[in-house]
């Protein structure tokens, strides 16, 4: 039945229509926010899938690209893989939403969000944030929702809310939050050092609106929602623990799992894993879900030592981080490089520096074609947990701890104007045991500084994690999480930032929210932990920008022409630019704008072509002297080529003091002078002389 629901969300209006499109999916949402519009379907397996311990989500966002009035590129003229953003953007609507599904589900869900139409004024990415949301509440597929999604961006001090590109792109924050109706379930931030009271206030700006929005969905599921459906439950049985905890007592568990080594935890499950599968060996079902039963045993252990004894797994306090290292200049002949390590968390960061013409081009959405002119790349290689298996490129993961560590920095890189280069960052993972990205924000920040790049501030990140108990009250935030507390735990709350203020947040929870005490700690041990590691052990291993780039670094000189005069440096076909690269070995750079980049190894020949472009993009004028080379003799004269495609004439009367009957009497081709500007002669030519040059410009 065909129902249509609307509300205000910050001025502009939110419309859906449900049982008009896609009735054969569990669940359809048709969702238009101004004029962007967005399917948003919702899809369950009618069976579970065999052979799999964990729910089996899959989140889609598909930019179809005629939403925006274009036709794809390439041969083949339609959509390929999805782009950086896409990736990111089913990121974000996994996070809030996955633990909302029940934790023994097993049969396959595909939530799809396709961008049909986009209105600049409202960015498709939050318009499928709700759909997905929507669509999965109203089907029949078991989801514990609804949940609600509010961007707010900030322009002049303001909050925006569900900003437009325009200010989302410019403003000085990107904050998203999920909120179920009672608790904040996901935070994901970009910002411009915001102090940490203005953040908490604007996170509980957006989960007060993502109530409304929650009510609005709560109306929708009860006119129109289905009934969840029954499902097959793959919980392990009671009656196993209590087989299991009678071959391995909770104090053996506990001394497995508690170590400071991974590879030694790693070993001790795999025994009482041995032990138990003999135990279990004429029980073929529970030998079937014996990995998963032990994988609880653990979390239980882990949980309740924390909880209830305030004991990590390895022996810290609370709020203690793991033992930290750092250094630069590891790697020779790149153009920046650094490690840094915290426990078995080990990142090291190479920083290679280019010209402006090798920023990456976008084509995403955007009215316009996007620019990224720093780029951040995370690898997470499988010799990093000590497992094998081939490299098939960067998955969802990698890409999202990039984007993470990227968004972390850019607030403190300095202007194309300040320092006008392309910047690539690589995080390689050497080693992995919790919160590799935020160990990647703080190598990118030291290997940034080595290669010489002057950013304005020193940025570091950490993470926090929660354990928490049978009420809201009974809980334990836990700085610095290594791995087995991140998979047995509550949360993992990421914070990036400088002395300042915040940079970036991204924030994960695998329970149904967090109050706000939780978060206002969250983010006040991370501020803690990340002034202790900038200040007690990054700026140990560099304090503070280096002059100048590295040795194997391209340097780039910057000057400005008039913007009319660029058609004269690039010439008729690039004939000019081109002459001057070939004789130089530079590469330049020319913006709309006039600003021209040189870039090159050798500074004399960077001076050079400086030199050129002046010399095409200078009107002569009477007085002025120029060096030249001569290029061309006639009986009246000889041409001087001061710079590609600029030329000028001496005539054989203004070539030397006495009288000469041949120009080749003086001058040879290929000679190099110096001549003077005589100004127009009397038919509005110009006109230079060799013997008028004064004396103190004479070789």
């Amino acid at each position: 039945m065909y129902k249509s629901y609307s509300m205000e969300i910050g001025g502009k209006t939110l419309t859906v229509e449900l049982g008009r499109v896609c009735a054969q999916a569990n669940g359809a949402a048709l969702v238009r926010y101004g004029e962007t519009t967005v399917l948003s379907t919702a899809t369950a397996s009618d069976k579970p899938r065999e052979g799999i311990d964990f729910f089996p989500l899959s989140v889609e966002y598909e930019e179809k690209l005629y939403s925006v009035g274009k036709i794809p590129g390439g041969f083949n003229k339609r959509e390929g893989k999805a782009s950086e953003n896409a990736i990111l953007t089913s990121r974000v609507i996994d996070r809030p939403m996955r633990p909302l599904f029940p934790k023994d589900y097993r049969n396959d869900v595909t939530l799809n969000n396709m961008v049909m139409s986009v209105d600049p004024q409202c960015r498709p990415e939050i318009t499928a944030m709700l759909g997905s949301a929507i669509a999965a509440s109203i089907s029949d597929i078991p989801f514990c929702g609804p949940c609600a999604m509010t961007q707010l961006g900030m322009v002049n001090g303001e909050l925006i809310i569900n900003p437009s590109q325009e200010e989302w792109d410019n403003g000085d924050l990107q904050l998203t939050v999920a909120s179920t109706m009672e608790k904040v379930i996901m935070i994901e931030a970009g910002a411009n050092e915001i102090p940490e009271d203005v953040m908490i206030d604007a996170i509980y700006k957006a989960h007060d609106i993502n109530q409304t929005i929650n009510a609005f969905i709560n109306q929708m599921v009860e006119e129109a929602g289905k009934p969840k459906h029954e499902y097959t439950s793959f919980a392990i049985p009671e009656e196993m623990f209590a087989a299991i905890k009678e071959i391995v007592t909770p104090m053996e568990m506990e001394e497995a799992v508690f170590t400071d080594q991974k590879q030694v935890r790693e070993e001790n499950i795999r025994q009482i894993t041995e032990k138990l599968e003999e135990a279990f060996a004429e029980n073929e079902e529970w030998l079937a879900v014996l990995g998963e039963a032990v994988y609880q045993y653990q979390k239980k252990t882990v949980r309740k030592m924390i909880l209830k004894d305030r004991k990590r797994p390895d022996g810290r306090d609370i709020n203690q981080i793991r033992p930290l290292a750092a250094e630069v200049d590891l790697i020779p002949r790149v153009h920046g490089s650094s490690m840094f390590t915290r426990g078995q968390t080990q990142i090291c960061d190479i920083v290679t520096l280019a010209p402006l013409s090798e920023v990456q081009r976008v084509d995403g959405l955007d009215e316009n074609i996007v620019t990224k002119r720093y780029m951040h790349h995370y690898n997470f290689p499988s010799y990093s947990v000590g497992e094998t298996k081939p490299s098939r490129g960067p998955g969802r993961r990698e890409i999202g701890h990039g984007a993470l560590a990227e968004k972390a920095l850019i607030p403190v890189l300095p202007s194309t104007e300040e320092f006008p280069y392309a910047i690539r960052a690589v995080s390689e993972t050497f080693e992995s045991n919790g919160s590799t990205s935020m160990a990647s924000t703080c190598a990118s920040c030291m290997s940034l500084m080595a290669a010489g790049v002057p950013i304005k501030s020193m940025v570091a990140g950490i993470s926090c994690g929660l354990v928490t108990g049978e009420t809201d009250d009974d809980y334990i935030v836990l700085t610095d999480i290594q791995g087995l507390e991140d998979f047995f735990g509550d949360m993992d709350f990421k914070v990036t930032g400088t002395h300042k203020g915040i940079t970036a947040i991204q924030m994960d929870i695998k329970i149904h929210g967090l109050t706000r005490p939780i978060v206002e700690e969250a983010i006040a041990r991370t501020r803690e932990a990340r002034i202790y590691i900038m200040d007690e052990v990054m700026s140990k291993a560099i304090s503070e920008p280096r002059k100048e780039v590295g040795k194997y670094a391209p340097k780039i000189i910057q000057i400005q022409i008039d913007p009319l005069k660029i058609g004269d440096v690039v010439g008729q076909r690039g004939k000019t630019i081109n002459e001057i690269i070939e004789r130089t070995g530079v590469k330049i750079d020319i913006t709309d704008d006039g600003a021209v980049s040189i870039c090159g190894t050798d500074r004399e020949q960077m001076e050079q072509a400086v030199d050129m472009i002046r010399i095409i993009t200078t009107d002569f004028e009477q007085g002025q002297i120029f060096t030249g080379k001569v290029v061309s003799i006639k009986e009246f004269g000889a041409f001087i080529e001061f710079a590609p495609g600029k030329e000028g004439m001496v005539h054989i009367s203004k070539i030397a003091k006495g009288r000469i009957n041949h120009v080749e009497d003086e001058l040879t081709l290929g000679d190099e002078v110096t001549v003077v500007c005589l100004g127009k002669d009397k038919m509005g030519r110009l006109s230079f002389s060799i013997k008028d040059v004064p004396k103190e410009y004479r070789k």
